[in-house]
């Protein structure tokens, strides 16, 4: 999506004749007048983002469709407007990558989970509403999708478009933790990181070259009865494609999934405390999603580096914790979720404000979602929640 990628085979032009050629893996002796089946994937009815893909075979072959019930968490009916801190790895069940996610919080715009994956599948899965960020807090692997094979790395932002068809592989399931969050808009780069032609700045915290891309795998043409589960919002179906859907001899666009690693942002300082927006990674319709890095503090010489206490009054804030020594608070591990609403002051405990002057750096991670409609709350937040954290700004005796 960042970038115009070509790769494989294509013809000239777009929508023009591109013949089989006896040549290519999968196909046989006198198939050389069968046509290659062009797939337009597009955003914004035709007038944005997209990719034109080359199958072997025509992508919509398929013989059966079966509805799913997968459940990720129910609504909290009852919750209250406040500050709150949960242990996500309190929700963790046994699961794959799309069935084991814990729905924490969801409003119009987005929703987010967290999914300690324990186990793996040969399954298809396709997003068919949302965009998925898909960060990968432990565990290392691979993607595998239509566009090709793309590395999984330990701390990555895996970045997939709507109706992208994908596996998600790990190379060990003793250990896999992932923090989603599918929306309902398409995730983009910050404008103010990319000059008119869409190229990132200088002053970015990021660029391109940090990208990484799917590289294209040989087509599979196969057939058989592969299984697509695809997520309608909260609806499941089971789709069976008669051939395998990794069949692309090439395809170009700027519509592909794609991973950037935490530890390759950049972070911007300043002589006095620069508000959290400094740290956006990405954005969507109705929130931005930012990250906290190692980083040098603030050098006024009366710089407070803790944040100012603080009140959103048009947005709520979830924060989670990845690593290191969080300077705000104490009781945090990794793992961990907190949840500010919109309207009620949030800030450092006591004495952390204190204890932060004259420190020159952090060593913290954590990944920030800012929504600017209010979450509504599930059940796996009622479990998991620590219940005085409310009070946890109250002065000691």
């Amino acid at each position: 999506m960042p970038f115009y990628v070509k790769q494989g085979e294509l013809p000239a032009k777009h929508h023009v004749t591109f013949y089989k050629d006896a040549q290519h893996p999968g196909v046989q002796a006198g198939q050389e007048e069968e046509l290659y089946r062009e797939e337009l994937v597009s955003t914004h009815g035709f007038s944005s983002l997209y990719s034109t893909k080359y199958h072997h075979n025509m992508p919509t072959k398929s013989p059966a469709v079966e509805r799913l019930h997968i459940e990720h968490g129910a609504l909290w009916q009852d919750s209250l407007v406040q500050n709150y801190k949960l242990d996500s790895r309190k929700a963790d069940r046994q699961g794959n990558f799309y069935n084991a996610r814990n729905r924490l919080f969801f409003n119009q715009d987005l929703s987010i989970h967290t999914a300690r994956v324990t186990e793996p599948t040969d399954q298809f899965y396709r997003n068919a509403y949302a965009d998925e960020i898909i960060f990968v807090h432990e565990g290392e692997g691979e993607l595998l999708s239509e566009y090709g094979r793309l590395e999984v790395r330990q701390w990555d932002y895996l970045v997939i478009p709507r109706g992208t068809i994908y596996q998600l592989h790990f190379n060990d399931y003793d250990k896999v933790r992932l923090f989603i969050v599918e929306a309902n808009s398409m995730v983009e780069i910050p404008k103010h990181y990319r000059n008119e032609y869409g190229q990132l700045l200088e002053t970015a915290p990021y660029c391109e070259r940090d990208i990484r891309a799917p590289r294209l795998m040989d087509p599979i043409v196969e057939q058989g009865n592969f299984q697509v589960i695809s997520k309608y919002r909260d609806q499941y179906q089971a789709h069976q494609l008669q051939w395998h859907p990794f069949d692309l001899v090439g395809w170009d666009g700027y519509l592909y999934p794609w991973a950037f690693n935490i530890k390759d942002f950049q972070p911007i300082v300043g002589k006095i405390h620069l508000p959290p927006s400094i740290h956006q990674v990405f954005g969507g319709q109705g929130f931005v999603l930012c990250n906290f890095v190692p980083r040098l503090y603030d050098f006024h010489p009366e710089a407070i580096p803790a944040p100012y206490y603080h009140s959103n009054i048009d947005s709520d804030e979830v924060l989670y914790y990845v690593d290191g020594d969080f300077m705000s608070r104490t009781g945090i591990d990794a793992g961990y979720v907190t949840l500010h609403q919109g309207g009620v002051p949030h800030g450092p405990q006591p004495g952390k404000t204190e204890a932060s002057i004259g420190a020159k750096e952090t060593q913290e991670y954590a990944v920030m979602v800012d929504t600017f409609a209010p979450l509504q709350l599930t059940e796996h937040v009622k479990n998991t929640m620590a219940s005085d954290y409310h009070q946890s700004w109250l002065e000691s005796e």
